[in-house]
């Protein structure tokens, strides 16, 4: 139904919601009660409908580098429903379905109009706990500042994001599996299609096996990889890693020999093609060693929780290796990922096995836990 004048020029005001705050590195979140502004020139507001927690919100939470950017709403792994637009949107309305990004695309700075890069110069990773346009926050508690996380913090009812830090996704897909394409399942699959661009025939290692590990084990197997080599410290995950198209597991706590060896021994040389998705910059080493000669590409998808400095010996890179990264495997965000959405709802990739746990609004400090202790690999959560 066409909106009438008289909604058309509504304008949306603040509103009361529920939020999880963090009000420290570590602490646990808080329910709280908190003002969100209304959307700002160029933002959307949207309900969130469901969140899945990321490992990535984990590593943020528990770091002490950004201590002083507190109170803070954690979050970036969404889908929800347009509330209200605010002044110059198009390209949503209120209803429609999304998914939030935490690095969007302005269809035209110099990396958006290249055709080589996601890396957005105007809308990408947000570091400041402030929104892109014009650094400040949108939730406040009591007139002060509550920070936000990527630009999206989507442990709340409702969240404020850029138009270039959401896409618009078919009405019929449930907003409850396709949040993980907001992040973890997409940056695999693309990992795996875009960035290694992997070959039918060629062999795959993979480091970690959590939902981005098994995301780029499942992009492996679509491409006709013939041998997908798993590793892993937790046995117990071996079997959802079959599933996923996982050939051999390897734990190194298993072996007493280095497991670049064991990789070139039942590899012939070495992988083809390397995973790191950890976020353990040692493993990026470990992972560079279990790659062969001349041709052997290493892709680093994790965020490091301690040291964010690489080392590796120059001869690995001498003797023809390549060391990459991969940002949300490379998909242009707004322009590519509904393309997901479609795949999944043609049932031509695996989502839904990848969620173990789905959890009310008010117990997130124990998918945190889970989180925190390996024992799941997504949780997601869902909003009154």
């Amino acid at each position: 139904m066409p909106l009438t004048d008289s909604a058309q020029n509504k304008q949306p005001g603040v509103i009361t919601c529920k939020a999880a705050v963090a009000w420290g590195p570590g602490e646990p979140m808080v329910i709280a009660e908190v003002e969100l502004s209304p959307p700002q020139p160029m933002e959307i507001r949207v309900k969130v409908v469901s969140t899945s927690l990321c490992r990535s919100d984990v590593t943020a939470w528990l770091s002490q580098a950004q201590a002083s950017i507190y109170p803070r709403i954690f979050g970036h792994e969404a889908s929800g429903i347009v509330e209200s637009v605010g002044q110059g949107v198009t390209e949503f309305e209120e209803g429609d379905h999304v998914l939030t990004l935490f690095t969007g695309e302005c269809m035209s700075c110099r990396h958006c109009t290249s055709g080589k890069s996601n890396i957005c110069q105007v809308l990408g990773l947000e570091r400041k706990g402030l929104m892109h346009s014009d650094q400040k926050t949108r939730f406040f508690i009591k007139g002060k500042p509550v920070y936000h996380y990527c630009a999206v913090s989507s442990f709340s009812e409702y969240t404020v994001v850029h138009s270039g830090c959401a896409v618009k996704v078919s009405p019929i897909a449930p907003l409850d599996k396709i949040c993980l394409l907001s992040c973890g399942a997409a940056a695999g699959l693309g990992a795996a299609w875009k960035v290694a661009n992997i070959s039918e025939g060629s062999k795959v290692v993979i480091f970690g096996l959590g939902t981005v590990g098994l995301s780029v084990a499942q992009g492996a197997k679509m491409r006709g990889a013939s041998q997908i080599i798993g590793v892993d410290v937790m046995q117990e995950k071996y079997e959802k890693a079959k599933a996923f198209g996982v050939t051999d597991f390897l734990n190194p706590n298993d072996t007493d020999e280095p497991i670049p060896q064991v990789i070139k021994r039942i590899t012939d040389g070495g992988a083809d093609y390397s995973f790191e998705c950890i976020g353990d910059t040692g493993m990026v080493t470990t992972a560079l060693q279990s790659c062969c000669d001349g041709w052997g590409l290493t892709v680093t998808l994790g965020v490091p929780k301690l040291k964010p400095e690489v080392t590796a010996h120059y001869g690995l890179l001498l003797m023809g290796r390549t060391l990459t990264g991969s940002l949300f495997g490379g998909w242009k965000p707004k322009s590519e990922i509904p393309s997901l959405v479609e795949m999944y709802l043609r049932k031509e990739i695996e989502i839904d096995d990848l969620i173990t746990h789905n959890l009310p609004f008010e117990d997130i400090n124990t998918a945190f836990d889970l989180m925190k202790n390996g024992a799941c690999l997504r949780c997601v959560i869902h909003m009154p």
